[in-house]
């Protein structure tokens, strides 16, 4: 599918834009599913400000999608109308702060975070170690992993609202419940502060690599997959409710409910995203009539479905 291309009235409304605009991109590359259509115009900013200018200057009606490291998305076929923004090299610093803080990025991978907390020798920010996204996407949804979450060591994260005016988030500005934050949609994240605490080097270490050894036994981290699935219900786990219903290893096209782990969904190397998102579907249904909980998804889905 190819989208109306937009690029020459953009160019028009942001004379002084220095990033990077193409479009009809293919998503599919760019995520972990690698699943869905393009996206109608993507938009790679240069720096914090030159993001401000673009959103101040789209015009109110024009569709506006964030993109990360799509390890916890599912694109659909048809694409993503409008402009998909994904944060670059502009958006990629990583800081050792005093008072034993880090200040990251938001297109810094949650692993680099972990790997220079190690480095600096702090302590509590290991978690993110187990986290396969970005700063972005940890401050968007509460990310959290092996019993850490963002909400316990951010300090402020700085965005960018729709009007393209800049904001700073103190940790209580973001409302953050369990994979979820309550700040408005509209604001892309730009960068986080986080705060840990003195900590041996080799402690730490030890911890991160206890981690990759718990994925990698206990998840199919090396499949085609997008991350945990669904959320886990109020004291129940999300993986034991489907395995109850009966969906381990269910298929749905080429997508099939992990053997592994069936709380991860996977591309077996030819599913669409209609695939995926049928076969997630199909189990909050089973979930829903064997346990009675409905099961609410953890991976975001975007864009349109393909033409009929």
């Amino acid at each position: 599918m190819m989208f109306p291309d937009l690029l020459p009235a953009l160019r028009d409304l942001l004379p002084d834009f220095r990033g990077r605009m193409t479009a009809n991109e293919p998503l599919a590359p760019l995520t972990w599913f690698r699943v869905g259509g393009p996206a109608q115009v993507m938009v790679v900013p240069a720096d914090e400000d030159d993001l401000a200018y673009l959103l101040a200057r789209l015009p109110a009606d024009m569709p506006v999608t964030m993109l990360g490291l799509g390890s916890n998305l599912i694109v659909r076929d048809g694409g993503v109308p409008g402009v998909v923004i994904r944060l670059g090299r502009g958006f990629s610093e990583i800081t050792v702060e005093e008072g034993h803080r880090i200040r990251a990025g938001s297109g810094v991978p949650d692993v680099k975070v972990a790997r220079a907390a190690q480095d600096a020798g702090l302590a509590g920010l290991a978690f993110f170690r187990g986290i396969p996204g970005s700063v972005g996407g940890a401050l968007r949804m509460n990310g959290g992993a092996y019993g850490g979450e963002t909400k316990d060591v951010l300090i402020e994260a700085r965005g960018v609202d729709r009007a393209g005016r800049i904001h700073v988030l103190g940790n209580a500005d973001m409302h953050f419940t369990y994979r979820h934050c309550g700040v408005a949609d509209d604001v892309v994240f730009t960068s986080a502060l986080f705060q840990g605490t003195p900590g041996d080097p080799a402690e730490i270490a030890a911890a991160m690599e206890k981690i990759t050894e718990s994925r990698e036994a206990t998840q199919p981290i090396k499949s085609r997959t997008g991350g945990s699935t669904f959320k886990n219900p109020p004291g129940r786990k999300a993986w034991q409710l489907v395995d109850a219903a009966g969906c381990r290893g269910l298929v749905v096209g080429d997508a099939q409910v992990s053997e592994l782990h069936c709380n991860f969904l996977i591309n077996r190397g030819n599913a669409t995203a209609a695939d995926i998102e049928t076969l997630g579907e199909t189990v909050r249904r089973r979930v829903k009539e064997t346990s009675g909980v409905t099961l609410e998804w953890e991976i975001k889905r975007i864009g349109v479905p393909a033409p009929t």
